[in-house]
């Protein structure tokens, strides 16, 4: 019997993801860039004061961007002389992202990822809905019906969830049906068609990024009371802004209330970080709009802290974020709280309403004022 050392790590095999990102990590750092220290797989590098180039590493593909031509032309011409490569030019479709883009803004969809889904579930034809959920409906893990096709039911999940790349709108019907993975229902496969249902009348709507020169970074953030009717545990949402730009969301079923609060804190930092090494430093404190008037009252003044003494000494952590001025939160008026979309189901007039302050629009209508 014989048996074949491998000198390379050839495609498909394990180790070959590992040697692949030290090969070209070494490349990189070789030629003036520098690791983002919170971000593994983005690579800046600088000339001067003001100029930057931008490299995100996705396996064996990259999104590069820059304000320098120079800097663009010269890492062009260090990728090909090293590695066989071909530039794509102007980016207009990555990993199911459609992208449309012109001098002042860009247009982020995934349209034809929404049609193949239609297709493969057999919903091409089906009827449109305005909201992806039924309004104050609660869905439970044992709810008496008739299970379903599991494997069908994750499958379809798990393709939604891809989709929250760019379909803000969806984003909390589809994290509360991914809580039913393991045992799910006749009601729940039901509720999951019924989000394609949705997609049916929005397939062309997506994500609207103008240009800016006002980078300031807030955070929206809320959470419903105690809405899983399983566990009594509530869910939290929370959006990040540049200025009126998405950049960061999330949608997800709270393991504890300070945990939760602790947990935005650190992502929160944790973007100021990528921000900077970006040149986009924020030198004023991140805002946080929080409707909830016991949170913004513990976090800034210290006589409350007597009222939440059995809360984990870890948590309050975010108290300290805001007195060396990292943060700030501000109370926002619930009627125009947009991480409220992240937490509930809600009536067609608020879920329409959040939805265009997220920055989701129809690029057939948006489009039609827009030389792309």
């Amino acid at each position: 019997m014989k048996v074949y050392r491998l000198k390379k790590a050839i495609y498909d095999l394990k180790q070959a993801p590992r040697a692949w990102h030290e090969r070209i990590d070494r490349h990189f750092i070789k030629n003036g860039f520098q690791k983002n220290a919170s971000e593994p797989t983005l690579y800046v590098k600088t000339q001067g004061a003001d100029e930057v180039l931008i490299v995100c590493l996705y396996m064996d593909d990259l999104i590069y961007t820059g304000n320098s031509v120079a800097l663009i032309h010269d890492f062009k011409r260090i990728m090909v002389a090293e590695f066989e490569m071909t530039d794509l030019g102007l980016m207009s479709y990555f990993l199911g992202l459609e992208v449309k883009q012109c001098d002042a803004e860009i247009f982020i969809s995934q349209e034809k990822y929404v049609n193949d889904l239609l297709k493969k579930f057999m919903m091409k034809d089906c009827n449109p809905v305005k909201t992806p959920m039924i309004t104050n409906h609660k869905y439970s893990l044992d709810d008496g019906e008739e299970n379903a096709d599991f494997q069908v039911y994750r499958n379809l999940v798990g393709s939604l969830l891809y989709l929250t790349n760019s379909c803000l709108d969806i984003l909390q019907a589809t994290g509360l049906l991914s809580r039913f993975m393991q045992n799910p229902s006749k009601i729940h496969y039901g509720a999951a068609k019924r989000v394609l249902r949705y997609l049916k009348g929005t397939c062309s709507y997506g994500l609207w990024y103008s240009n800016t020169n006002n980078f300031k970074f807030c955070r929206f953030s809320n959470s419903d009371w105690a809405g899983s009717i399983d566990d009594h545990k509530s869910t939290t949402g929370y959006l990040f802004k540049l200025r009126s730009n998405a950049i960061s969301w999330c949608s997800k079923e709270q393991p504890s209330t300070a945990l939760s609060s602790s947990e935005v804190a650190c992502q929160t930092i944790w973007l100021r970080r990528i921000l900077g090494d970006m040149k986009l430093h924020q030198k004023e404190a991140t805002t946080i709009f929080c409707d909830n008037q016991s949170t913004i009252a513990m976090t800034k003044n210290p006589i409350h802290h007597s009222h939440a003494r059995h809360i984990d000494t870890r948590h309050h952590f975010i108290r300290e974020l805001v007195v060396e001025g990292s943060i700030t939160i501000e109370h926002y008026n619930s009627q125009e709280q947009v991480a409220d979309l992240f937490t509930k189901s809600l009536s067609f007039e608020k879920f329409v309403y959040f939805r265009d302050k997220l920055g989701v629009v129809d690029f057939c209508i948006k489009g039609k004022y827009v030389s792309m």
